[in-house]
């Protein structure tokens, strides 16, 4: 199990690959790959974790880049229609999102007091869900599952109060 957040170094393999699956999109589209939309792009490849739009700005400016909140949702509403990233909500009602790589699926621990999110791969829940599918003949196509509940940390807390 990983926790959100972890910078991913700015050499990572398959980064022009996904740019270039950005750039064939766009053409599709009739749209070009700006300076605006290149810097979003990068910064969400860069990140490996679940962003808000307003944590984006915040890391672009950080960074000296400029782009509106417009720009940003904009961006990230073609990124997700290019299936480079997934926008889901994971308990609050700010949007989040991560970037998609091809063939990699993980689901979600969420903890309801600290909003920290934690991803989880567990093959045996595939393997259950693909047999369910099989076995009612469904022809899923994506699924996402979250768990709600409260980390290890802020249960300590809570019982630390409790006892003191």
């Amino acid at each position: 199990m990983t926790s959100a957040g972890r910078d991913k170094s700015s050499g990572e393999p398959g980064l022009d690959e996904e740019r270039q699956r950005l750039e064939a999109f766009l053409r599709s589209r009739g749209l070009r790959l700006t300076a605006q939309r290149r810097i979003v792009f990068e910064e969400v490849f860069r990140h490996h974790g679940h962003l808000d739009v307003d944590e984006l700005v915040a890391r672009l400016r950080r960074l000296g880049k400029r782009a509106s909140r417009a720009t940003v949702y904009r961006t990230l509403d073609l990124l997700a229609e290019a299936g480079l990233v997934k926008h889901m909500r994971l308990g609050t009602s700010q949007r989040r999102f991560e970037h998609v790589h091809s063939g990699e699926h993980h689901d979600h621990l969420v903890c309801l007091r600290c909003g920290e999110i934690f991803e989880f791969l567990s093959p045996e829940l595939e393997d259950c869900q693909s047999r369910i599918c099989r076995e009612t003949g469904f022809a899923p196509e994506r699924h996402t599952m979250v768990i709600f509940g409260v980390c290890a940390k802020c249960r300590e807390k809570e019982s630390r109060k409790g006892s003191g």
